[in-house]
């Protein structure tokens, strides 16, 4: 058994943000920290005091982390950048509603004293002797401190108070990873017994000395339990400074997704159930476990829908999945005009098939063009309401500025990038995933069966093109980041750009219906383009259903993304091994990396035929460096372990801190199954004859600092986890069960009934076919008993926890 916990972060936007530059406006990004450790930064909107930035992170965590924080910064192009507040949010306040926190929420001034971080090892004996009592106070380490000099280190001592008695610790200069081993001694003094705080402080020659943190104990753990191993440092207790929205407010989305994941075999009867139903009747079933789901799943159907189908492509059903949503879907459209518009259960199901199963083609069809737009940044506008005439010099130098002459080069711009899209887009059926294009074949014959009129002859291509073009290619080249295709959100202009091209490409996948209609009458003068490309499209949309097979090739996945293939490259600095007189900076060398679930390569370039290769199985730790290692940011190290089990440790620098955490991330999941990972590791270098964190001397010294395995950015490619997708399953199914009850078992008793018996009394049913009757019923009560299967086995196990009973399998 297993426990799970994951964060998911939306940072939407932010209002009424405090001006830092001379201009009367800020540069505003936000950073997203778990405890100590920088999970993401959002890209900086440019001029803005109220910036969007609407980008999603999931971060799964270890079991133990305390709080969440973001802090909102103003990007700076000479010095620091200026920090404008922060929020922070604790773990409790974050699970208090399982749907998670969703508001506006005021940003606090960052106070030094509270930004600490880190752990201290202590070992507490209270000894008796003639004088009295005597409290032995073991200060062995500590670990992770806030860097709170220039160097990024800190000068630390310890400070322990007993009563009215206090002692300190020598001074460790330059580490946030001091080593202390001393005892200090305090004697008791009469009166009532007193709590043990132990403080930690930065010492400083010029000013006063900075906090570092704090841990206190009360007398009565003293007596009964004295404190012995790591303790977590807190900040010193005082009330939250309201800053009552003079530093602005953020608008988050934030849930906390804890869960215990039981061994495989608990879930097979629920996986069973699952597969059955989507080889069934649709249109007659109300009892089977997916029925259920779409009654349920409510604020949380795109998580769910990204679970199911992890969990269909593991069993090699995914085709039959979606079929069988859809058929629900179609079934119950009257107006073939609001067909898969909402953002039902089958809907978002398709979406996030099309994410998890077709994103290396997309990449592949747009990545060329929107990478043209980033670099070009070329204007274009044809909203006259929008449009900047000054801009007109650098566009004509011929004749009097004006709107005709923006219009018509923006015109021949737009045109410029749309073509060579929809030409990529119609020449890529052959490119296009064989799963995706079979999913599209059985969409598109449905909706012939059920709107077979010829007046609704366009549906079957509309109910394509609004997945592909709508829900697929348009978002994407809005915005390009949050499909992996860009590492920065555009600036104003090149965003504006996007939008006028997204817009078109929806345009063409409505088939023009909309063309001329509503208020963007300004883009006219594009309707020929799109209406020439229309006829395009739909001859591209019947060669892409025009494919034989009814099952996805290969059978059952077994990953989304194949061992041997490349989940990320890059061009990254590399240390040399063992540089012997070389500067630091000139140490590092730049290389291509290529990253699968096999290998970890590099060479000179990524033409160059000669890598060097480590199998990604010697994998035993990736973490980050400090800064001051090699004065140099965003580096990790990969630790390795060869077959003579010598470790090796090879240094990577990334371009910025997203990179960083995308290369962290994706090589913990690569060898996440590696055995014998290190539990510590150094955060610093051996240099100059000592380690750089802990300033210890002997190479081989055990690491200072814990390793983050867990800590790991969700995103398309992660591995499948059918356990987990199926835990999340029975907790949704959980929340209809009573409403199955209801419905069929609960009739089932008023059925046999005398009222019943003489057409009396009211059934929710009335009107079914009693075969397909009694089957729904003994759906549900197979359903129902799966599930009370599941809820024993999870008190069981949670009872084993506790030490009370040993857990018992009961198979199907």
């Amino acid at each position: 058994m297993a426990k799970s916990s994951s964060l998911n972060v939306r940072v939407v936007e932010g209002r009424a943000l405090p001006a830092k530059d001379v201009s009367g406006s800020s540069d505003p990004y936000c950073i997203v920290k778990v405890d100590d450790e920088v999970v993401a930064r959002t890209a900086t909107v440019w001029r803005s005091l109220s910036p969007f930035w609407g980008e999603e992170y999931t971060v799964h965590l270890p079991l133990d982390f305390h709080h969440l924080a973001f802090y909102v910064l103003d990007e700076d192009t000479v010095g620091h950048d200026d920090v404008i507040g922060k929020i922070s949010l604790s773990r409790e306040a974050i699970a208090a509603d399982p749907r998670g926190i969703d508001s506006w929420i005021n940003l606090s001034r960052v106070d030094p004293d509270a930004e600490v971080q880190g752990e201290i090892c202590l070992a507490v004996r209270m000894v008796e002797d003639a004088r009295g009592c005597c409290l032995h106070c073991h200060v062995l380490k500590a670990r992770d401190l806030a860097p709170r000099d220039i160097s990024g280190t800190s000068d630390p001592f310890a400070r322990v108070f007993w009563g009215s008695q206090s002692s300190e610790t020598s001074t460790i200069k330059k580490t946030r990873f001091p080593h202390w081993d001393e005892v200090l001694e305090l004697r008791e003094v009469p009166g009532a017994p007193s709590s043990l705080r132990v403080e930690l402080w930065d010492w400083d020659m010029v000013g006063k000395n900075d906090f570092l943190g704090m841990v206190e104990f009360p007398p009565k753990v003293l007596q009964q339990n004295p404190p012995n191993g790591w303790f977590r440092l807190l900040p010193f207790p005082r009330a939250e400074e309201d800053s009552g929205g003079n530093l602005g407010a953020l608008r988050l989305k934030v849930r906390l997704v804890e869960d215990r994941v039981l061994p495989s075999e608990y879930y097979q009867p629920l996986v069973q159930l699952l597969m059955e139903s989507v080889l069934g009747l649709p249109e007659e079933d109300d009892a089977s476990p997916l029925a259920v789901l779409e009654l349920t799943s409510g604020d949380c159907r795109q998580d769910l829908a990204t679970k199911l189908v992890k969990l269909f492509l593991g069993q090699g059903l995914a085709g039959p999945f979606l079929d069988y949503l859809t058929r629900r879907e179609v079934a119950r459209t009257t107006d073939p005009n609001t067909l898969f518009r909402s953002n039902s259960l089958a809907s978002k199901s398709m979406e996030q098939f099309m994410k998890l199963v077709g994103m290396p083609y997309l990449h592949e069809v747009l990545k060329p063009v929107v990478n043209r737009v980033f670099e070009e940044k070329k204007y274009m506008e044809l909203d006259p309401c929008k449009m900047d005439l000054g801009r007109t010099r650098r566009i004509s130098f011929k004749g009097t500025p004006s709107e005709e002459h923006v219009r018509e080069a923006s015109l021949g711009l737009l045109t410029g990038y749309l073509g060579p899209i929809v030409d990529a887009i119609v020449g890529s059926v052959g490119r296009c995933p064989l799963a995706v294009r079979l999913a599209f074949k059985r969409l598109r014959q449905r909706v012939e069966e059920r709107f077979p009129q010829a007046e609704h002859k366009d549906v079957k291509y509309l109910a394509i093109s609004g997945f592909l073009f709508l829900r697929f290619f348009a978002p994407a080249i809005l915005t390009p980041k949050l499909f992996d295709l860009r590492e920065q959100h555009a600036d104003p202009q090149t965003s504006r750009s996007l939008l006028l091209l997204a817009k078109a490409v929806q345009s063409i996948g409505n088939l023009g219906q909309q063309l001329g209609q509503g208020k963007e009458l300004w883009m006219a003068p594009l309707h020929p383009f799109l209406l020439q490309s229309i006829s395009r499209v739909r001859d591209f949309l019947d060669q892409l259903v025009d494919v034989d097979g009814e099952e996805e090739a290969g059978g059952p996945a077994r990953a989304l993304v194949p061992s041997s293939v490349t989940v990320r490259e890059g061009y990254l600095l590399k240390r040399k091994e063992e540089p012997a007189s070389l500067a630091t900076r000139f140490a590092f060398k730049k290389r291509y990396f290529w990253l699968s679930g096999e290998m970890l390569s590099y060479s000179k370039s990524p033409e160059c035929q000669i890598r060097s290769s480590t199998p990604v199985s010697y994998i035993r730790a990736v973490e980050r460096v400090d800064e001051g290692a090699f004065q140099l940011p965003h580096v990790m190290q990969v630790v390795t372990q060869d077959n003579a089990g010598t470790l090796h440790t090879t240094y990577l620098q990334c371009k910025n801190v997203n990179e960083l955490n995308q290369w962290l991330s994706a090589l913990r999941k690569a060898s996440a199954p590696n055995p014998d990972k290190l539990a510590s590791c150094h955060p610093g270098a051996f240099r100059s004859a000592r380690w750089t964190c802990c300033l210890q001397a002997d190479r081989s010294a055990a690491g200072c600092s814990r390793t983050h395995f867990a800590v790991t950015l969700g995103d398309w490619s992660d591995p499948l986890d059918p356990d987990a997708e199926t835990q999340m399953v029975y907790r949704q199914l959980l929340l209809g069960r009573d409403q199955l009850r209801m419905k069929f078992l609960e009739d089932s008793n008023m059925d046999s009934s005398p009222e019943a018996d003489s057409g009396e009394g009211s059934s929710t049913t009335e009107g079914a076919c009693p075969d397909a009757l009694a089957r729904q019923r003994e759906a549900a009560a197979r359903l129902l008993e799966v599930l009370a299967d599941l809820d024993r086995a999870h008190e069981e196990f949670q009872q084993q926890e506790q030490g009370k009973v040993a857990p018992s399998l009961r198979r199907p």
